[in-house]
């Protein structure tokens, strides 16, 4: 740990204005008889002048014995260590005969602008880990192991509570462990307020199982998995459509808006939606040849990547409902729809090339995971001179 303490952090209870939290409440206890110990502010400072510099080693490192309570729900088996050492150290599962380990990195962006307005910190913690798991999961791979990285100028606590109690909800909802991480006071680098939230993530997949789109062929069917909202992609955009309105008294973000039915916070905070669980049922029984997890960059930045040059996808943007949070947002910034699709997901968080032959049981089994899904387009022939991506609103047949 450097000037700054590695540690596990859970919201108290406080009543938040924002609304109710999207998971249970119950990964850390508040009972003050569960709590460590911490030290008073009457005890004598070990390092003071450290601590006249703006890092106060005995307050940080105190908040390191809160680390196994958050961490405990999302442990797996595989994991060799215990909280305290330098690293964490895991084990493949048993059952991978070929494992081949994918690894990725991603953070939460300006959103976090937007959580500290409102003084809620706990919903970045699942985008931060959705973020990273997504990512590994259209590899084909299992996530094991998740590490974070949290920054502030000075240890808040509370806040560091909120945070790491979202990144523990991320990881049980992706089945991965929360192995470590780190919390980095740094006066002088950010500013009293600021927040910098990053995640870290290992995923196992066999080899003969790995998700390139390399088999992606003329008529393979595309499907689209619902976004949750914004997830974690555009917020430079919103915040600017959001402070022009509340500059000019037309909107308040605790407000209840009727279109969205909730307030504009809770929309605009929204936690990424977490498809790993929902896909590995999916990828366990049926052929899926490619995987988009529509992040920055929209559609047209993110389905050419798993593209073979000899296709192009064509996709509907009518084909799915658009949540009305894009609606709003498109109507406040004047943004034409090849913009809307260029920055945000529109409503689809996640894309699978599969067969055309299975794209019925694909769609029957879904809802049953929990996920709305749609067709939304179709694989074809693509020629030299033509572009990956086709967003095409004539194949309405593929709704």
């Amino acid at each position: 740990m450097k000037p700054g303490v590695r540690a596990v952090r859970a919201r108290a209870g406080r009543i938040d204005p924002v609304g109710r939290l999207p998971y249970p409440s119950g990964v850390a206890s508040n009972d003050p008889s569960q709590r460590s110990p911490r030290r008073s502010r009457a005890t004598p400072k070990s390092a003071p002048h450290y601590a006249s510099a703006g890092v106060d080693l005995d307050y940080d490192e105190a908040f390191i014995e809160e680390i196994g309570a958050i961490t405990k729900p999302t442990l797996r088996p595989e994991i060799l260590s215990s909280i305290g050492g330098f690293a964490g150290m895991f084990k493949s599962p048993e059952r991978y005969k070929d494992p081949v380990f994918v690894a990725g990195t991603d953070g939460v962006g300006t959103k976090l602008k937007l959580a500290a307005m409102l003084d809620r910190y706990d919903t970045i913690g699942i985008d931060c880990v959705a973020m990273v798991v997504n990512d590994l999961v259209v590899q084909g791979a299992e996530p094991l192991i998740f590490l974070d990285y949290i920054a502030m100028n000075r240890l808040d606590q509370e806040i560091a509570k909120q945070v790491l109690r979202g990144v523990a909800e991320g990881c049980r909802r992706a089945g991965c462990t929360l192995l470590g991480g780190e919390t980095a006071s740094m006066p002088g680098v950010y500013r009293k307020g600021d927040v910098e939230l990053v995640g870290f993530g290992v995923g196992v997949v066999d080899r003969g199982r790995i998700i390139d789109g390399s088999t992606i062929s003329h008529g393979d069917t595309i499907l689209g998995m619902a976004s949750s909202g914004l997830h974690s992609n555009g917020y430079s955009l919103v915040r600017k459509i959001i402070d022009a309105e509340i500059r000019a008294e037309r909107m308040d973000l605790l407000a209840e808006v009727p279109e969205l039915n909730s307030t504009l916070a809770a929309a605009l905070l929204a936690p990424t939606r977490i498809y790993v669980k929902s896909l590995l049922n999916l990828m366990r029984d049926f052929q899926v040849k490619g995987l988009v997890h529509i992040t920055g960059g929209g559609f047209e930045g993110n389905v050419p990547r798993i593209l073979p040059r000899t296709v192009r996808a064509r996709i509907d943007p009518t084909a799915w409902p658009r949540p009305p949070i894009f609606e709003l947002l498109q109507r406040l910034g004047k943004i034409d729809d090849d913009e809307m699709m260029r920055v945000f997901n529109c409503g689809i968080g996640m894309l699978l090339v599969v067969p055309p032959g299975e794209a019925n049981d694909i769609v029957d089994r879904t809802p049953a995971l929990g996920e709305r899904i749609y067709r939304v387009g179709t694989i074809e022939a693509r020629q030299p001179d033509e572009a990956a991506l086709l967003l095409d609103p004539a194949i309405s047949d593929a709704g």
